[in-house]
């Protein structure tokens, strides 16, 4: 294994976002097939999960038409599959078949039908299979692990408040807290999301619309639920419980609002990454951004969340912690 194996796996790993969330109910991969230092293809799980990445990879490279990726190294941040499928064959399969003589791997799978029998597959054939645990690779598949490991979906809480913790003015009015580039970067947020899911009273109150409204992604908005024990209008999904909601077989999730579903979320430990969108004005007596999420002492929040990013959107400022668990 080289530095650029890793490089590699990350390129692979960044390639595989543009499938999400697209790829549903399979996961989001990416894969590279790499020829003397040079990119001859790469691939991502297209819609509806097939083809998957390795297919699109090797379509790419030729791999079909004659021994273009003959001797290449493939770089997929998945296990490829074990498993045939009336959808198409089993990427392990496909593999072998092109002659490589290496597959680079960043995440083994968690499906029983592959679980290592991807690996052996190719081991088998006499293909150098290496696995190398990648950041950037468990990143991009975290809300299929999620999903695998803890049957829901990976959650991610957005926060949008004044410096002094205020999601509103005391009457209610929140548009806007924060500028256009962090709103911008709300939907783009929204385009890469399953399922989003307000309060019940946000909804009352706000109607909200939770679309995409980026040029060219507008079809990307995600299915809305809403939190609470009351009817919900056309086009809406109730979840009267966070700790019960599995959400189909959606694998990422955001909470938008308001107070009191955060809240809920938070207790009970469904959130998994948080966004704190910051606008540098205060507000004073207006409404804050939580309610209470169960802490039994000051002792018990800390060592719950590490810093992941933070950057600035216009005047914004955002902040990302994912929960250490």
């Amino acid at each position: 294994m080289t530095a650029a194996d890793a490089d590699w796996l990350d390129a692979a790993a960044a390639l595989a976002a543009r499938g999400r969330p697209v790829s549903r109910p399979n996961p989001a991969v990416g894969a590279l097939i790499v020829k003397a230092g040079r990119v001859i293809g790469r691939g991502w799980t297209q819609a509806g999960g097939r083809p998957h990445a390795e297919a699109m990879a090797l379509a790419e490279a030729g791999a079909e038409a004659g021994a273009k990726a003959l001797g290449a190294t493939a770089y997929v941040t998945l296990e490829p599959c074990a498993h045939e499928s009336a959808r198409g064959p089993a990427c392990a399969h496909s593999l072998r078949a092109a002659g490589l003589s290496r597959v680079v791997i960043g995440c083994e799978d968690p499906d029983p039908r592959t679980a290592g029998a991807g690996i052996a597959m190719l081991r088998a054939a006499g293909i150098e299979a290496v696995l190398l645990p990648c950041p950037a690779a468990a990143r991009s598949l975290e809300g299929y692990f999620t999903r695998a490991h803890h049957g829901r979906p990976h959650t991610t809480l957005k926060l949008a408040t004044s410096l002094d913790g205020c999601i509103a003015m005391a009457d209610g009015t929140s548009q806007w807290i924060t500028g256009p580039e962090a709103r911008a970067h709300g939907h783009a947020l929204r385009a890469r999301m399953d399922a989003i899911l307000v309060g019940g009273e946000t909804l009352r109150a706000d109607s909200p619309r939770l679309d995409v409204r980026l040029p060219g992604l507008e079809t990307r908005s995600p299915a809305r639920w809403v939190l609470t024990r009351r009817a919900v209008p056309e086009g809406w999904q109730a979840l009267a419980n966070p700790a019960e909601g599995r959400f189909g077989d959606a694998q990422y999730l955001l909470i938008e609002g308001g107070a009191g579903a955060a809240a809920a979320f938070l207790a009970a430990d469904r959130v998994d990454r948080l966004l704190l969108y910051r606008a540098p004005i205060l507000i004073g007596a207006g409404r804050r951004g939580l309610g209470d999420i169960g802490l039994a002492s000051l002792g018990s929040a800390h060592g719950r969340w590490r810093l992941a990013d933070q950057r600035r959107l216009g005047s914004d400022t955002l902040d990302v912690y994912d929960r250490i668990r």
